[in-house]
């Protein structure tokens, strides 16, 4: 497997900060989740499937993030281990920074296209939520742990706003789109949150799946200077079409294949 095939599997199993309001997870189900790492017997049960992932007011605003791989099981080794794990082992402890922002999913963009004629009633438009920028992410993300020469761009599909596709050289591409999230908060300084996505990796000879799972604890501090501090944990499951997938269910009832544990800062880029 080349170098640039085993970064992408990194990338595929890197944090998902490029990540509808939600409904709460039941209070401690995810910060369980998160203390019983790495005995996950399973990926997490979500119970949204619709809309974006949205986050706290405090996460609002562009962001300097520093990641650091912790940790990083195979929990089905000897028997089954992920294209890229051992690779993946020069990346413990280095920390890799990027930038990402997360803005407001304002209603209002809606209501300027009606008629003139017609009131827009703002008082009754919901305050705008707090969502990811997932192509701004997602490019900062890729070029980070890819490089700039090997990543080509980061779009969203019009019709599908988690759906993410990144195009890499070499007529390699990445397409990733969520298929349940879920969310829980405990604290008012303290944001939980959960996301499986399945994750497609192409090359002109291949096809790679699986399902990823990222939950992240999150914590605010605002003062002295305000930041953001998180656990995250990125799970790695079979697809059903890789040829290990039923040695996987009938051995260890669909434990995750690989997990990464990792330390994750934001600092706040002042606004000009």
């Amino acid at each position: 497997m080349n170098s640039l095939v085993s970064r992408v599997l990194v990338f595929i199993c890197a944090i998902a900060v490029c990540l509808s309001t939600s409904h709460s997870a039941l209070a401690g189900n995810l910060s369980d989740r998160i203390d019983r790492f790495p005995n996950w017997d399973g990926a997490a049960q979500v119970i949204n499937h619709e809309g974006e992932l949205t986050y706290p007011e405090w996460f609002r605003g562009q962001w300097v993030a520093t990641s650091t791989l912790l940790e990083q099981v195979a929990p089905l080794a000897p028997d089954v281990i992920t294209p890229g794990f051992e690779n993946n082992r020069q990346y413990i402890d280095k920390p890799i920074k990027f930038t990402v922002q997360f803005v407001p999913n304002n209603p209002e963009k809606a209501a300027k296209f009606l008629p003139l004629n017609l009131p827009r009633l703002k008082s009754n438009l919901p305050a705008p939520q707090i969502v990811a920028d997932r192509a701004f992410n997602g490019l900062n993300i890729a070029t980070a742990y890819l490089g700039a020469e090997n990543v080509t761009s980061v779009k969203i599909d019009p019709n599908n706003s988690t759906k993410q596709i990144t195009q890499l050289t070499q007529d390699r591409e990445l397409e990733a789109f969520v298929t349940g999230f879920d969310r829980e908060t405990t604290q008012p300084n303290q944001f939980i949150a959960t996301e499986l996505s399945q994750q497609i990796f192409r090359t002109s000879s291949t096809i790679y799946l699986n399902t990823v799972e990222t939950t992240t604890s999150y914590q605010f501090a605002p003062t002295p200077t305000p930041s953001i501090t998180a656990t995250q944990i990125s799970a790695i499951y079979l697809s059903p079409k890789d040829p290990n997938y039923f040695r996987t269910i009938s051995k260890l009832q669909s434990r995750p294949v690989a997990l990464y544990k990792y330390q994750l800062k934001l600092v706040p880029i002042p606004e000009r």
